[in-house]
């Protein structure tokens, strides 16, 4: 399994982002704020899922690369 990529880690960081602007929103009462802390995560879920999905062809890439050298 290869080592996470820079979009799987910044969609990490975009889903904690959006847990703690969606937290914060929900304590304050504040809708819209709930609001982006929810689009956030989504587009931390897609930003990861993207990042893994790149990771996987570029695994069977290298495991492809492999065999042939064998």
């Amino acid at each position: 399994m290869g080592v996470q990529n820079s979009d799987e880690m910044e969609g990490k960081y975009e889903q904690a982002k959006g847990s703690v602007k969606e937290g914060l929103g929900r304590l304050t009462g504040d809708d819209d704020l709930q609001a982006e802390g929810s689009a956030d995560k989504l587009k931390g879920d897609v930003q990861e899922g993207w990042g893994g999905a790149k990771r996987k062809v570029g695994d069977v890439l290298e495991d492809a690369g492999d065999a042939i050298k064998r």
